[in-house]
């Protein structure tokens, strides 16, 4: 019993995590889910991959139900050896999103333990870190993966820490598993800020061993990272590989276009555009957010209330109360520099106190610089456009920065580090014995945090809260609703500063009451735990609250099928839908249909590109040519009626004529005019065929099997010609045969598929067995019985040491 002792308050902490989670979510034990829009999506784009895996009990790894047929790679495609991933689902027991929610705390728990803070402070500390109020935004609004990255995070740095301690067994088993969970948790743009930020820990430890001249112990070190880095990346081969094969076909890399859909010459062929990647740019100003979350306004659909100026306003010019209460619930208070946003990146007032309390107490130099370096890196990065010299520079120079948008995410990490240094204060501070060394800390902190804070109310009239879009809403709604708007938002600033003031002041009296000697440092440390949670928590209610879930079906099916959509289902043939609404931002349409459309963060880019250059411009030969027989679109009742297309060229085809180019662009440029029925247009940098082509009068390709990575034709013509089929060409996976003779696959129509077919009658097949998940799957089982081996060995050394 002695032996567990030591383990009963760790047994404690999950068990108030796994219940703090499940309460806070607590609609999830009445079988509910939450609402998630980029989960809708999801359930979209993945519904023909999920139907069949349910029913032949295996992976497609290819559906065609969006963007015209792409890889489900990064669809929640599963591949075999992937045993980290069920790891990942054992730690992750909970009803989604509450399991999301425990991962953050007990992450950042175990890395505030491998740091000595002892339970209670630690289980504090975890709660500060997962209430973070970014953190349960992400979860309200289906950012998932991101979420699951962020909880790995604080594993991942807890295990390079232990490792720079040299504890190089456990520190690198720990970095191994953490690192190796955080990869799979697939979210490519938070594990590069994290790789940032870990960059950043090293240069200081680095530049201790090398100071100190221990250069056997920084050998170590690096080759324990070595091993434990390799290793987690082959445990997740096959998703690496597979994203990256699929990245050179995505949105996400370079385009071969060098003029835009204007026809105007490309100032760059960067994957994305400067504009795109800053779009979302965190105002300077708008950082002070960290202090008091609406000082510009929270969000853009804040709850103003009844004692607002807009529900003055409202009722004022004669809509009932009942409906004002309505109206002023959702008010476009945000004014600061980004388009939208869903709630204000809080990290509470008393956590920031405590970082700021921590940089006069903390005296673990490397790990407090550290922290400070990777969090005002993280600051100024978040600028994106607003501080365009180091974000020019990032873009430019730093590998693979370009690849990523929405930069003010980066400012994850600054909502990690902060919490940490923040709770390393809040522990020192109790064991500072000089109580003259611990107050000078104190009202140090306390000056500079309420100081700030008097600063932002004394100075509030110099801010305009003047947003974006106040134009369209003056527009719209009059000066006068603009008048009270900016009313509301002014209040906010005011009632955010005055109630950031109290916790300050209620911390620093906590505080003060202890170094006097009138508050046992348990009972301190109890109120400051609440105060966080009392800071954090009703803020976090404010944007994800029990109004977000609903019943289970809705998320399941969360598509309904319309008329339109109904008549479309009567049809058993093979074709493809276009919505006009959803265009190529909708999955809608994908739940139901083969459609050409879809929803995700990285879309096939030249069918991104077909759509801008093309499709957007009205070009039904396109539409034929992608086989479109259905068009949706509303009718004038304003109800979606399914419209069809005679002339969609079908499922495959003979053409008659090759035209040849030289280009890409002059690929693109042919599709303007081109009888796709008849002719197909075929780039030479990219295509070796030779030859003669010939069709009679008779000639046909006809489907005879259809699955999404298996399809049957049978094809007649009497004269060696050329078929096209309307199937998006992807270069890797899909093999054709005819007759049982494999054949190549060319690119042709800028995105489809073409074949040379011999005269007379034969059966073609195309299959798609990806060569990348076969090699990935082997070298994951590899890595898989290396880490198991790793482990064993780990065990018995600890032991032995023990």
């Amino acid at each position: 019993m002695k032996k567990l002792q030591p383990f009963i308050p760790h047994f404690l902490a999950i068990i108030g995590f796994i219940l703090v989670a499940v309460i806070y979510f607590y609609p999830v034990l009445e079988g509910k889910k939450i609402y998630q829009s980029d989960i809708v999506q999801y359930t979209g784009m993945a519904k023909e991959q999920n139907d069949f895996r349910k029913e032949n009990n295996e992976e497609p790894y290819w559906t065609n139900s969006a963007f015209g047929g792409m890889p489900t790679y990064q669809l929640g495609a599963n591949y075999p050896h992937n045993y980290i991933k069920k790891l990942d689902s054992v730690l992750r027991f909970l009803p989604r999103p509450a399991d999301y929610l425990f991962l953050y705390f007990i992450g950042f728990y175990i890395l505030l333990s491998v740091l000595k803070i002892d339970p209670l402070k630690a289980f504090f500390g975890a709660l500060a870190f997962g209430f973070s109020t970014y953190l349960i935004i992400i979860l309200g609004v289906g950012h998932n993966a991101k979420a699951h990255a962020i909880a790995y995070m604080p594993l991942v740095l807890a295990g390079v820490l232990l490792v720079y301690q040299k504890k190089y067994i456990v520190g690198g088993l720990l970095t191994l598993f953490a690192a190796a969970l955080e990869i799979q948790a697939n979210h490519f743009q938070m594990t590069y800020y994290l790789l940032l930020l870990l960059l950043v820990v090293s240069t200081f430890y680095v530049y201790q061993f090398i100071k100190d001249k221990a250069y056997k112990e920084l050998g170590k070190v690096l080759g324990v990272f070595v091993i434990a880095g390799v290793l987690a990346v082959g445990a997740n081969a096959t998703n690496l590989l597979a994203t990256s094969e699929y990245a050179a076909f995505s949105t996400r890399n370079k385009s071969e276009l060098t003029f835009d859909e204007n026809g105007a010459p490309k100032v760059n062929s960067n994957a994305m555009s400067y504009d795109y990647i800053t779009e979302y740019s965190y105002g300077k100003a708008e950082s002070l957010n960290l202090l008091a979350p609406r000082l510009f306004g929270g969000s853009n659909h804040e709850d103003l209330g009844v004692d607002s100026e807009m529900y003055s306003f409202i009722t004022q010019q004669g809509v009932p109360p009942h409906e004002a209460v309505e109206i002023v619930q959702q008010m476009p208070t945000y004014w600061g520099d980004q388009p939208i946003v869903a709630a204000p990146a809080y990290i509470g007032i008393v956590v920031f106190f405590f970082f700021v309390l921590a940089i006069f107490v903390v005296d673990n130099r490397k790990l407090k610089y550290a922290l400070i370096t990777g969090a005002l890196l993280s600051l100024f990065l978040s600028w994106g456009k607003n501080f365009s010299f180091l974000t020019d520079f990032f873009i430019d120079f730093v590998p693979m920065y370009n690849k990523f948008r929405a930069v003010s995410s980066i400012q994850v990490l600054l909502e990690l580090c902060v919490p940490v240094l923040a709770i390393l204060g809040f522990s020192r501070f109790f064991k500072i014995e000089d109580k003259n060394e611990q107050w000078n800390a104190l009202w140090k902190s306390g000056a500079i945090v309420f100081g700030l804070l008097t600063l932002l109310f004394v100075f509030k009239g110099t801010f305009d809260f003047a947003g974006g879009n106040d134009g369209y809403y003056a527009q719209n709604y009059g000066p006068e609703f603009m008048s009270a708007l900016r009313k509301d938002r002014m209040s906010l600033f005011t009632k955010d500063i005055l109630r950031s003031m109290g916790f300050v002041l209620a911390a620093f009296a906590i505080l003060f009451l202890h170094n006097k000697g009138s508050l046992k440092e348990i009972r301190a440390v109890i109120l400051i735990g609440l105060l966080f949670c009392v800071d954090l928590v009703p803020i976090d209610k404010n944007y994800v609250n029990k109004e977000d879930f609903v019943f289970a079906r809705e998320m399941d099916e969360p598509f309904q099928p319309t008329e339109a959509d109904l008549k479309i289902l009567q049809d058993t043939t093979h074709f493809r839908v276009f919505e006009v609404n959803g265009q190529m931002s909708s999955a809608r349409s994908s739940y139901f249909h083969k459609s050409i459309g879809g929803y995700h963060a990285a879309k096939p880019r030249r069918m991104q590109q077909l759509f801008d250059y093309q499709i957007a411009k009205n070009n039904v030969g396109v539409l034929n040519m992608l086989n479109v027989k259905y068009i949706i679109q509303n009718g004038e009742d304003g109800k979606p009626v399914a419209l069809i297309n005679p002339a969609a060229n079908g499922n495959a085809w003979f053409v008659e004529k090759i035209k040849w180019v030289a280009s890409p662009d002059e690929e693109m440029k042919v599709l303007d005019s081109l009888d796709t029925k008849n002719v197909v247009v075929m780039n030479s940098l990219e295509n070796s065929f030779k030859g003669n082509i010939e069709k009679d009068s008779t000639a046909s390709i006809t489907l005879r099997t259809y699955r999404p990575n298996y399809l049957k034709y049978t094809s007649n013509n009497s004269k060696n010609g050329f078929g096209v089929f309307s199937e998006m060409y992807y270069e890797n996976g899909w093999k054709a045969t005819i007759d049982g003779k494999e054949t190549e696959i060319y690119n042709v129509d800028y995105v489809l598929r073409g074949l040379s077919i011999p005269a007379g009658k034969h059966t073609i097949e195309f299959k798609f067995e990806p060569q990348v998940v076969q090699t990935g799957s082997k070298i994951a089982l590899t890595s898989a019985i290396l880490i198991f081996l790793f482990l064993l060995g780990g065990v018995y050394f600890e032991t032995k040491k023990k």
